[in-house]
C-alpha cells in the first residue's frame, strides 16, 4: 500500500470500454506523479491510501480491470512532516490515553 496525495482529477473520455466510468486522480507519490483509479470518492488535498497490481485490479471492481493502482481509503489525518521525522529517528510523538468506549460496562 502507498499513502499518496491527490492533486487533481483527470478526465479522459476516450477510452476502452473496460474503464467504465470510473473516476481518476492524479496522486503524488513521493515527487512523482500517477494516475489512480478513485474507488472511494476523494477530493484534491485529500491524503489516500493506495493499492497496486492485481489488488488495484480487484478494488476498482474486477481482476480483469485495466488499473495498476486504486485508491481505497481517505486518510483522516496525516501530518507528512511528522512522518519524515520519525523516520528520520526523532522519536515519535506519544499517543495520548485511550478512552474507554462510550456505552460499555463499567469494571
Amino acid at each position: 500500500m502507498l499513502i499518496c496525495k491527490v492533486v487533481k482529477p483527470l478526465v479522459s473520455t476516450n477510452r476502452i470500454r473496460d474503464f467504465e466510468h470510473k473516476h481518476l486522480q492524479v496522486v503524488l507519490d513521493g515527487s512523482t506523479q500517477k494516475v489512480a483509479v478513485d474507488a472511494v470518492g476523494c477530493v484534491p488535498g485529500d491524503w489516500v491510501i493506495c493499492v497496486g497490481s492485481s489488488a488495484a485490479r480487484e478494488a476498482a471492481g474486477s481482476k480483469s480491470y485495466p488499473s495498476d493502482l486504486t485508491i481505497v481509503g481517505i486518510i483522516d489525518h496525516w501530518d507528512p512532516e511528522a512522518a519524515k521525522a520519525t523516520a528520520a529517528g526523532s522519536p515519535a510523538p506519544t499517543p495520548a490515553a485511550a478512552k474507554p468506549a462510550s456505552g460499555g460496562m463499567a469494571s
